[in-house]
């Protein structure tokens, strides 16, 4: 059987400043006929310039070598115009992050409808019918409706259907699927791939699924390659991979997610195994017991009683406004030194909790006691005082960072504004040393956001937050986005620095699995209410709420 494509020794670098950056090392592979292959890396493996380089969309400055191969066309040295009309047609891309690839300023019909007419011969009427079967056929709801909204008025798993159904738009024979859920609730991610499955064998096309999960990979995968700077270190069926691997990077990638049937005190990290210095040290339930003795025989740090955060979204004249309860009769006791753990998918209300403590969004009703006293009743200037003892970190640190203030003043800055320190000269000798703390160094000061990955993103956000000595750390999606071995070392990083410091944690997430690995007791919402509570791994092993049930089952578990 002929290949649907294939590379041979196929190799991009890119030269910048003088100096040549080797960033897929000499590959080879192919993709047959209504197959699907999952290729798996942390960033920066190789993987997505792969599928650049399988789409013809690499930058003007890369330098590529090897075969190229769709069938038996060789794609090497194609000129745009040919490239213009392979995709779409014969190879089509789901891209990590719909919002940014679908046009804020077109409606989401016409932007696939117009997909259809670049490729297809039909008057503006058929390609509008077979835009709304595509909604359809993607399990869309409204699609009439939905085919007039532009992104922005649709959810993060809606978007992601419409860039399916563009992409399947004019019938592909490859599909290119690039990390299309991540940070995506563990409910509507499997939706997306029991969907791709679907489509799959509906229309006969070839999948290459891209992702930094193994785990998920082996939910939809019938082969998986494995890349590590730039090259396949190891591939096979995804029950070869994935119940025997070879090489200490597979292993690796496999261990590094949190486990759902035991709790390690730190999770393995993709060095840990490279270097062969890991020992497993599991967290007995009997430690459990005594910590929770000593936790749970004081008063509560922070209560939340009855608290409600509801929102009117105004629909114009002579319509009445609609209520949103974004959080309906929460109620929450956290104590000092433990972890809860907060779940739910995107909507249900978590994050507005979150920010509600803060006092970023004010109470429709309800109180928050901390330390006894009720924080919804305090003056902005009291506010400023209780900033010191109540930090978030944010699941984007890129958007909560200056991008023209350097990492160290950023830090520097809220340390000033408390009168933390007697001059600047301590401040900035105070933030090297949470820098090293949280894995940078002293050259790391004076860059730029920009200027990191991630993951070194994340710690900036994390050292920003300790910096002023809090009591209560609200984590909101703080390790969501990231690969789970980068995710592996932040989770490990956050408990390390709470032994240390005895800092209280409200950890907000969609990931059940990072949930219980993080939480002492871990908190489920839906529409705006808890629906279930308790110790995490009982709560884990005994879910008693249909909903909470329905979030374990969708955690991938693999072979």
């Amino acid at each position: 059987m002929k290949p649907v494509i294939s590379t041979n020794k196929l190799s991009v670098s890119f030269e910048t400043d003088h100096q040549k950056t080797m960033a897929v090392n000499a590959i080879s592979f192919e993709v047959f006929a209504h197959e699907i292959v999952g290729i798996v890396g942390e960033s920066g493996s190789g993987k997505s310039i792969t599928s650049l380089a399988l789409m013809g969309l690499l930058p003007p400055n890369a330098l590529v070598n090897g075969e190229l191969f769709l069938g038996d066309e060789s794609l090497k040295n194609k000129s745009e115009k040919t490239w213009r009309k392979i995709r779409g047609k014969q190879m089509a891309m789901i891209f990590q992050e719909p919002m940014s690839s679908l046009n804020p300023s077109l409606t989401c019909g016409f932007q696939v409808k117009e997909m259809i007419l670049q490729h297809q011969n039909l008057s503006d009427s058929e390609a509008k019918k077979r835009v709304l079967e595509l909604f359809e056929q993607v399990k869309l709801p409204r699609v009439s409706t939905l085919y007039n909204q532009y992104p922005h008025q649709i959810s993060g798993g809606q978007k992601q259907r419409v860039m399916i159904a563009m992409a399947i738009a004019n019938n592909p024979k490859l599909l290119i699927a690039d990390e299309p859920t991540t940070a995506l609730d563990v409910t509507v991610q499997q939706t997306i791939i029991e969907l791709l499955k679907e489509l799959q064998a509906q229309n006969g096309m070839s999948i290459l699924f891209i992702s930094h999960d193994l785990t998920l990979i082996s939910e939809i995968a019938q082969r998986v390659l494995v890349m590590k700077d730039g090259e396949i270190v190891e591939q096979g069926t995804v029950a070869e991979v994935f119940k025997n691997p070879k090489h200490p990077y597979t292993q690796a990638l496999i261990n590094s997610k949190p486990k759902l049937n035991e709790r390690l005190k730190i999770l393995p990290t993709v060095q840990n195994f490279l270097n062969n210095d890991f020992l497993a040290e599991t967290l007995t339930k009997e430690n459990r017991k005594k910590r929770h003795e000593l936790l749970y025989a004081q008063p509560p740090l922070l209560q939340v009683k009855n608290l409600k955060k509801y929102f009117t979204i105004d629909k114009g004249w002579f319509q009445k406004a609609d209520l949103i309860k974004a959080v309906d009769a929460v109620s929450l006791d956290i104590y000092e030194g433990e972890t809860v753990g907060l779940a739910g998918e995107s909507g249900c209300g978590k994050t507005t909790l979150g920010r509600t403590i803060l006092n970023l969004e004010q109470p429709t009703s309800g109180k928050i006691f901390y330390k006894g006293i009720d924080i919804t009743q305090l003056k902005p200037k009291d506010w400023i005082v209780l900033r010191k003892e109540i930090q978030i970190i944010f699941q984007d640190p890129y958007a909560s960072l200056n991008p023209r203030i350097t990492i160290g003043d950023a830090i520097l800055e809220p340390m000033k504004v408390h009168k933390i320190l007697l001059s600047n000269k301590e401040r900035k000798a105070a933030v090297i040393s949470l820098l090293e703390k949280v894995g940078l160094n002293e050259t790391h000061y004076s860059r730029y956001p920009h200027e990191f990955s991630g993951g070194q993103r994340q710690r900036i956000g994390i050292a920003r937050a300790i910096a002023l000595h809090p009591k209560l750390i609200i984590c909101d999606e703080s390790v969501s986005a990231l690969d789970v071995s980068v995710q592996a070392q932040v989770l490990n990083l956050l408990n390390q620095l709470k032994e240390e410091f005895q800092f209280t944690y409200l950890f907000i997430s969609h990931d059940l699995a990072v949930v219980k690995y993080m939480a002492d007791q871990m908190v489920v919402m839906h529409q705006g209410k808890i629906v279930e509570k308790g110790e995490a791994d009982m709560l884990y092993r005994h879910p008693q709420n249909e909903y909470t049930q329905k979030l374990i089952n969708a955690i991938p578990k693999g072979i």
